[in-house]
C-alpha cells in the first residue's frame, strides 16, 4: 500500500483545550485550531474559550461527543468552518435550544471569505462518490491557509466579539489591529519568497489543503489527494506520476502536512532524493504543540522558511 491517511483512535487524544475560569465572561466554542487561535489573540483571557477538536485529531472525521454538544449549548458564540466535513453542525444546531431562541450566535469561517471549489489537478486521485450521493460543487474548507483570508476572518470574529461583549470592545479592536499587522508581515514574507523564487511549483505526497494559499501567491501544485479527501489509499499510478514530476522538474522538496503518516512523501523522497518537509496547514496541532501554546503565526513563519527551500 503506497498511501494512507492517518486515522487515530480518539482515546489517544487529549481533551480539547478549555479556558472556563472567567465567571460572567462570554463563552466561545471553536471547532478547529485556526479560529481558536485567532480568538485567543483577539480576546485573550476576556472570554471563556473552548476548542472542540482534540489536539492530534483529524478534523475531517471528527464527530462531537455529548459533552461537546453541551459545550455548544452553553456558549454565546459558536465558530465552525462549514463545508462537508462539518455536516454534523446543522444536525446538532437543530437540537440546540439556545440556537433556536437566538441566544447563540453561530458563525462559519467559509462565510467570511470568498470560497473556491476543490480542484482536481493532473495526476491526483479523485474521491469516489458514494452511491446515491448528489453531485455538486465541493468547496475547499481550508480558508485560513492564506494570511489574507486570515485577516478577513479576524475582522469578522472581532466584530462578533465586540457585539457580544461591548465592555471589552476597545481592547478587542486594539488586539485585532496589532494582530492584523502581524498577518500583513506574514503575507509580505511569503510574497518575498515568491518574488525571489526559481520555481513556482510545489509537490505534496499527501492531501493538498493549500488551495487558497496557492491562489494567493500564484503557486502551481501537484498532490496525491485534494484537501478534503477522505480516501485512505491511492494508486501506484498516482505515486509514479508524482515521482516522475519531481524528477522531470528537479523539485528539491516533497511536502507532507501535519498529522500525516508521511508514507507517500517517504516513498517519493526515497525514489527521487527530494528532501521531505512539513508544510503546516494549521488545521490542528499535536498535544505537544498545544501544551507549548504554539500559534498560527509561529506555524506559518516556519512555513515561510520551508517554502523558500522548496522554491530555490
Amino acid at each position: 500500500m503506497f498511501c494512507a491517511v492517518l486515522l487515530l483512535s480518539t482515546a489517544a487524544f487529549a481533551r480539547p483545550r478549555q479556558d472556563r475560569g472567567n465567571q460572567g465572561a462570554v463563552n466561545v466554542v471553536a471547532t478547529v485550531f485556526p479560529s481558536y487561535d485567532f480568538i485567543r489573540e483577539i480576546a485573550g483571557d476576556k472570554v471563556n474559550l473552548t476548542l472542540l477538536l482534540p489536539p492530534g485529531a483529524e478534523s475531517h472525521s471528527f464527530e462531537p461527543t455529548p459533552r461537546d454538544i453541551i459545550q455548544i449549548q452553553n456558549s454565546d458564540l459558536f465558530v465552525y468552518v462549514g463545508g462537508e466535513s462539518e455536516a454534523w453542525v446543522e444536525r446538532i444546531l437543530d437540537s440546540v435550544d439556545s440556537f433556536r431562541t437566538g441566544k447563540l450566535k453561530v458563525m462559519s469561517l467559509m462565510d467570511m471569505v470568498e470560497v473556491v471549489e476543490e480542484e482536481i489537478v493532473e495526476g491526483m486521485e479523485e474521491e469516489e462518490e458514494e452511491e446515491g450521493e448528489e453531485e455538486g460543487p465541493e468547496y475547499d474548507e481550508h480558508v485560513w491557509t492564506s494570511p489574507r483570508n486570515a485577516k478577513l476572518i479576524v475582522r469578522a470574529l472581532t466584530e462578533a466579539l465586540c457585539q457580544a461583549d461591548g465592555a471589552n470592545a476597545a481592547l478587542y479592536r486594539r488586539n485585532a489591529a496589532a494582530y492584523e499587522a502581524e498577518l500583513d508581515g506574514l503575507d509580505s514574507a511569503f510574497q518575498a519568497v515568491l518574488n525571489g523564487a526559481r520555481r513556482r511549483t510545489v509537490i505534496f505526497g499527501d492531501r493538498f489543503p493549500f488551495r487558497y494559499f496557492a491562489d494567493a501567491y500564484g503557486l502551481s501544485y501537484y498532490a496525491a489527494f485534494p484537501g478534503c479527501s477522505t480516501e485512505t489509499e491511492c494508486s501506484a499510478a498516482t505515486v509514479a506520476f508524482l515521482i516522475d514530476k519531481v524528477r522531470a522538474e528537479r523539485i528539491p522538496v516533497i511536502f507532507h502536512i501535519e498529522l500525516s503518516n508521511e508514507k507517500i512523501a517517504d516513498t517519493i523522497s526515497e525514489a527521487t532524493g527530494a528532501k521531505k518537509l512539513l508544510l503546516h496547514a494549521c488545521h490542528n496541532v499535536s498535544k505537544q504543540d498545544m501544551d507549548r501554546n504554539v500559534s498560527y503565526l509561529e506555524l506559518q513563519r516556519d512555513n515561510v522558511d520551508r517554502l523558500r527551500e522548496a522554491l530555490q
